[in-house]
Parts: C-alpha cells; structure tokens; sequence
C-alpha cells in the first residue's frame, strides 16, 4: 500500500504543493458560480500599521521562560487580501457568509540550547517557520466556525498543522472584543522537530531520545480593539495553549502551557 510516511521530506513538499495548487485552481474555478457571490473590493477600507509588543512563554525548559519581544503590525482587510498581524492572505470565495483564503503566517516556536538548563544546552537549535495553507471562516448568527491547514515553507520542520476553531465577537461603543476556543493538531514532522531529540543528540548530550507522533492540543485566545479616536487604536491579545502528551512527554520540556501576551498601538490611515 502507498504510505506518504515513505516518501523523502522533499517528495512530501512537492506533492502537498501540487495537491494545494490544483485544490486552488479546482476552488477558484467555482466562485464565479452559485450559491458564491464574491464582495466587491471595499475602496474605504482602513489600513492600521503600528507596534505590538509580545511577551511569549515558552514550555522549553529554558533558564528564563518568558521572552520580550517588539514586532510590527499591520491589519487591513478590503474584501479580497488581508493582513492581520503575523498573518495575510488573500481571499478565494469571500461573500459576507463563506470565507476561504489562502494564506502565509509566521508559525512553529523557537528553542535556543544557550538558554537551556543543564544538558538541553548540548541539543541542536529549533526555529520558527513561515507556513502557507488554506483557511475556511463559516460566519453564524452564534458566532464563526473556522478551519485552517498549513505546512512549512521553510524546509524547518517539514511539518504540517491544523486548527478547528469557534469565534466570537462582543462590541460596546469604541471597544470590541475576540474570543475563541479550539483545538490544534500537530504531524509527526512538527512534532519530531520541535520536541523530539534524535539518537544523535541524545549520544552527544546524555539526554533521552525522544520520538514524538502526531497530536491534538487545546487552545483558547481572546483579542480586543479600542479605539482612542479616528486615528488611534489600542490592540491587545492573550493566547493559552494546553501540551498534548506527545509534546509534553519530551525531555525538551517542563511546563504543560504555553501563552503569549500582547499590547500593541495601531495608526490607523
């Protein structure tokens, strides 16, 4: 029987890049068909640039978990492409109710052996990637339901990721609020390369191999918007996610969550 696991890393990126562009090309073939009646481009539509500051907290077992960092950011949206912080895309069907997109994203975490504890600091690093997938946003009167496929574009981790997710939104005068709720799921690529520790690390350090396979892990995330006035606005973001066993079964990690806090001011053109 054909198994896609048998296949090389490089054979894997080449098919899943076919089989993603003929899915494009198959959907966007049909858009200009019922029940799909695409929103005009929306010639008002704001762009916001501004600075967010993250303060990400790693589950590596790290001598100081928490790490500050100031990264750009940028939204806009006017029916057609869109950015949204680390992510932009660009719309494929987009009428109002359906939205699926195409979209790249900065993705995967980063573990650095300089700031690891003990023999962890022997371990090869592990970095963070850009995917690019598909995404489908079904709006509902009680809220979205979202989901979202990618892999690495890089050649980092190989991997491929997917999330399921329910969304909300709650607006009071210049304040709007984001929650959502979902659950993620990681290959065995992704996993293998940023949890697992290979013989030839494990022989070099002293510390476990470790072969993870692929998991499912819970997520929660809420975002707001304020708006000061007509040209300012204040973002922030709060992000939580529960370690699949697979993942917290490493000897990488000490810490079953992961979270990320961020506070960002937007301009808004």
């Amino acid at each position: 029987m054909f198994k896609i696991a048998a296949l090389s890393n490089n054979t894997k990126q080449v098919l899943l890049s076919t089989l993603t562009a003929t899915a494009l090309l198959s959907v966007a073939s049909l858009t200009s068909a019922a029940p799909f009646k695409n929103l005009p481009a929306d010639q008002d539509a704001e762009l916001s640039v501004g600075v967010n500051v993250m303060a990400a907290n790693s589950a590596y077992d790290l001598d100081d978990n928490t790490e500050v960092r100031v990264l750009p950011g940028v939204f806009y949206d006017n029916n057609k492409i869109y950015a949204r912080g680390a992510q932009a895309g660009a719309y494929i069907i987009n009428d109002g109710t359906n939205q699926l997109s195409a979209y790249t994203q900065l993705a995967g975490s980063e573990f650095d052996p300089d700031d690891a504890n003990g023999a962890l600091q022997g371990l090869d690093k592990r970095k963070a990637s850009a995917a690019a997938g598909l995404t489908y946003l079904r709006r509902t009167p009680i809220g979205g339901l979202r989901g979202q496929i990618a892999t690495d574009v890089l050649d980092r981790s190989d991997g491929t990721f997917g999330r399921l997710t329910y969304l909300a939104k709650y607006s009071k005068n210049k304040l709007t609020v984001y929650p959502s709720i979902g659950i993620e799921w990681n290959n065995e690529d992704y996993n293998e390369y940023y949890y697992g520790v290979s013989d030839e690390e494990s022989a070099r350090t002293g510390v476990d191999s470790y072969s993870p396979d692929s998991s499912f892990n819970p997520y929660i995330n809420i975002s707001a918007n304020y708006d000061f006035n007509e040209r300012w606005a204040g973002f922030a973001n709060q992000s939580l996610s529960y370690l699949s066993d697979e993942q917290y079964d490493s000897p990488m990690v000490d810490s079953r969550t992961e979270s990320r806090t961020t506070l960002g001011l937007l301009y808004k053109f």
